[in-house]
């Protein structure tokens, strides 16, 4: 079976459950895990800027795209030739049953279930012993953070931590104002780059908070990475606990 895969994470999963190059003939410029299988599948344009003509001269099988990540016109216009698989991942169960409908959907069903208990291993590990206050940033002028629907959040809870945004839905906008009652401000490294120079920015505002870059990747990326993440997600919580002792 010929895919074309419009995200990222999912492009990574597909790999890990076993497929190659052979099978995977597309993927986005942000495809890049894992790295030296990829290196000779076509790029087909951006998440948000798909090229249309290059995915038909590709003639693929099937094609794999995201309610969030991709444009809604973009993938609607591929379906009038090709069959398209869209997901939506804003939950632990939600992406339980997406490496399961891939496992079941490439024949790959045994690899996708033990990704799915080590998934579930970690996270039932890796917790903070007291609930911590945190703020995720995900974009910088203006400032974005994350609501209770979505993936991060779901992790965050997951591992321990508590959003003080949980009341607000999607990716709001806020000022560094609104950060005040956080213990812990990430800063994440996608989709915004931030960087340690950021910290110092937020750090004129909150000289006693702990502000900290987190990987975005362990946090956003559904699919097969997270069970990837044990010892990421152990050295983070461990760090917050020295905070806390």
């Amino acid at each position: 079976m010929k895919i074309v895969s419009l995200v990222p994470s999912i492009t990574e999963a597909l790999f890990d459950l076993g497929l190659t190059e052979n099978e995977v003939i597309g993927r986005t410029k942000f495809c890049i895990h894992p790295k030296e299988k990829l290196k000779n599948v076509p790029i087909i344009g951006g998440t948000k800027n798909i090229n249309i003509e290059k995915i038909k001269a590709l003639q693929p099988d099937i094609i794999l795209a995201n309610k969030e990540e991709n444009i809604k016109e973009q993938v609607e216009a591929l379906m009038d030739d090709f069959k398209v698989m869209v997901t939506n991942v804003e939950t632990i169960e939600d992406n339980y049953y997406l490496l399961k409908n891939l496992g079941k959907l490439f024949g790959k069903e045994e690899r996708a279930q033990l990704f799915n208990l080590k998934i579930y291993e970690i996270l039932n590990q890796a917790k903070l012993e007291a609930p911590v206050k945190a703020a995720y940033l995900i974009w910088k002028n203006p400032y974005m953070t994350v609501g209770s629907d979505t993936f991060i959040h779901k992790i965050l809870m997951e591992i321990g931590f508590e959003n003080i945004f949980k009341d607000k839905t999607r990716y709001p906008e806020i000022t560094a104002e609104d950060l005040d009652k956080a213990d812990v401000i990430m800063l994440s490294s996608e989709p915004f780059p931030f960087k340690e120079k950021h910290i110092e920015e937020l750090r004129v505002f909150y000289p006693e908070k702990k502000i900290m870059i987190v990987d975005g990747e362990a946090f956003s990326w559904y699919g097969t990475h997270i069970a990837k993440c044990e010892h990421y997600f152990k050295e983070l919580l461990a760090e917050i606990h020295a905070m806390q002792i």
